[in-house]
């Protein structure tokens, strides 16, 4: 990796730490309790490490254990942790995000939430899956989601004149995409995110930040975007730390988060339906299988669509909310082909005078030109025997 222009993107000075406590969960929490990690990505000079110095100088409460993968090795051991002051610690990995954690862990109780920045050319669905997939860490920690760090003064040319390097390769290897639009990995970045921090917004006009907002938003219309430059955030609660990406869906107006055109790579697209019975959860669990695993869904052999059903398309994230017909309520979250369906906590609403209705939203490649399809195979699969 290159070094990096700006002396305040060099990672923070960091006092050695010989002698952490292992640190046990304190006697007010609870001993299962889980910790929650955001993922911090964005492509190269994007702001990343300088937003992770900021954080770590800003007095927000928190001991907070950062992880830098700043050198995308991810075969070697994780030597030593240190401290940065403000009750945090870090490390500089040169290992798998894996064992980065699992060593991170076993001090448990020195911190209260983690921050692992990627590299600049990581993809963060490939990062994400393994806080479910691995059983031990699924356990003790919770992605509390993903915050992309985008510069708005190079990001259009990122998207639409990627160099080779900077092409994001597709994940499905069943299909032959052929000469479709080209995927960057500010695309990739993007799309999985549940916050896009614009960044560097001081090197741009109002009339170029607010094609950059378009633009972002043409890509993944259910993130929050937040704008600031020198990543230095209003906030950090609710931008970086106790995101709770996955617990707010029922407010979500997905009547105005259409199918968007302005991206021909990756776009957004939502279904909305009344409440569900609840034995057919299990039916959206299929419904989720074909779609996520086998990328392909079900077409009802009365269909009436008048749009062609996507025939190739790859779901990048998803995210919903079931409502149920007993008073209960369900979340689903996926990142790729790995998706979990969780009970949800009691849903209250900022507006309690609408009814609750179950809402999916799917961001993705080729996803078509309309949500007829989706809705049509989806309100299918849940009346079928």
């Amino acid at each position: 990796m290159s070094a990096k222009s700006e002396d305040e993107d060099a990672p923070p000075e960091l006092i050695d730490v010989s002698a952490m406590p292992a640190g046990q969960t304190s006697v007010d929490e609870e001993p299962t309790a889980r910790v929650p990690i955001t993922l911090v990505t964005g492509y190269l000079g994007a702001g990343k490490t300088t937003l992770l110095n900021y954080i770590l100088t800003e007095k927000h409460g928190k001991k907070i254990a950062v992880i830098m993968n700043e050198f995308g090795d991810w075969g070697q051991e994780v030597t030593e942790w240190m401290e940065v002051g403000n009750g945090c610690i870090c490390c500089s990995v040169k290992d798998s995000g894996v064992m980065a954690i699992e060593s991170l862990m076993e001090r448990r109780g020195t911190f209260d939430y983690i921050l692992l920045e990627t590299t600049g050319l990581a993809d963060p669905g490939n990062i994400a899956p393994i806080f479910w997939m691995d059983e031990g860490l699924g356990s003790s920690i919770y992605l509390d989601g993903i915050v992309t760090l985008v510069d708005a003064k190079n990001i259009m040319r990122l998207l639409d004149e990627p160099a080779p390097e900077e092409k994001a390769e597709s994940h499905d290897v069943h299909h032959d995409h052929g000469s479709g639009p080209v995927l960057s990995m500010a695309h990739m970045q993007i799309s999985h995110a549940d916050v896009v921090i614009l960044n560097k917004t001081d090197l741009v006009t109002d009339q170029e930040l607010e094609a950059v907002r378009d633009r972002v938003a043409s890509i993944n219309s259910v993130a929050k975007i937040h704008v600031t430059d020198h990543s230095r955030t209003p906030q950090i609660e609710g931008v970086v730390l106790d995101l709770h990406a996955y617990d707010h869906l029922a407010d979500l107006d997905f009547s105005k988060k259409g199918h968007s055109h302005m991206d021909p790579a990756i776009s957004t697209t939502a279904i909305v339906t009344p409440p569900i019975p609840a034995d057919k959860v299990n039916c959206v669990d299929a419904w989720l299988r074909s779609v996520l695993w086998d990328t392909t869904f079900p077409v009802p052999a009365d269909s009436v669509s008048s749009e062609p059903y996507p025939v190739d398309f790859e779901v990048h994230r998803l995210k919903g909310i079931l409502i149920l017909d007993d008073g209960t309520s369900r979340i689903i979250q996926a990142v790729r082909d790995v998706f979990e369906i969780r009970d949800a906590e009691p849903i209250v609403t900022q507006d309690q005078s609408k009814p609750l209705q179950c809402k999916i939203v799917l961001i993705g490649r080729g996803l078509g030109s309309s949500v007829g399809p989706w809705q049509e195979s989806f309100e299918s699969c849940l009346v079928a025997k």
